[in-house]
């Protein structure tokens, strides 16, 4: 059983990362907020007795639930009111956040050394964020969980309610996609 301490220690260390996840799909930060709280509530009052170790996956499908219940929600909003105004696709609502976040600047070999450096970094991620947001929505999930939430693919699966050959897949079409689009950027993945 997790003790209230490894919970909060595991909502704080996912925090961000499930913000980020949910802002790829929702493209609303408000909307993300919404939903990675009301993920970590469902966690802390359904699954709060379970071990720690079953806390990664248990999160992962809950805010995937919860980020498929938004969609019904939005799609139930716009088969009920005809203004479709009120949607945000969220343009420009990720600036600010680093998809690499686990870049480290602490290490000196890994320091941008010039503003030209910065710049062509700060270009590379832009670019990455956006082919990340363009990929179909089972392949950016998949892709996401395996390669930043580093889940292995038993895990994704289970967390996907798919096969684990559906992960692969999945994982397999966005990286190609992804490497396709940013070749074609001039960008070397």
């Amino acid at each position: 059983m997790a003790t209230e301490q490894e919970l909060s220690d595991f909502l704080k260390n996912v925090e961000k990362r499930a913000f980020k996840r949910s802002l790829y799909h929702v493209r609303n930060e408000e909307a993300a907020l919404d939903i990675v709280q009301d993920s970590m509530m469902k966690l802390a009052e359904h699954y709060g007795d379970k071990p720690a170790n079953e806390l990664p996956m248990l999160f992962q499908r809950i805010l995937s639930n919860c980020t498929l219940d938004w969609f019904r929600r939005q799609k139930r909003h716009h088969a009920l009111f005809s203004d479709l105004s009120d949607f945000d696709s969220g343009g420009d609502d990720a600036e600010g956040f680093d998809l690499l976040e686990t870049w480290s600047d602490s290490d000196p070999d890994q320091r941008v050394h010039s503003a030209e450096d910065m710049a062509q970094r700060s270009e590379t991620l832009h670019g990455i964020e956006q082919e990340i947001k363009a990929l179909p929505a089972r392949q950016r999930e998949a892709f996401l969980m395996r390669y930043w939430e580093e889940m292995d693919v038993a895990e994704t699966a289970a967390a996907m309610g798919c096969s684990e050959g559906s992960v692969k897949t999945h994982c397999f079409r966005a990286i190609q996609a992804l490497s396709k689009a940013l070749r074609a950027k001039g960008i070397k993945p």
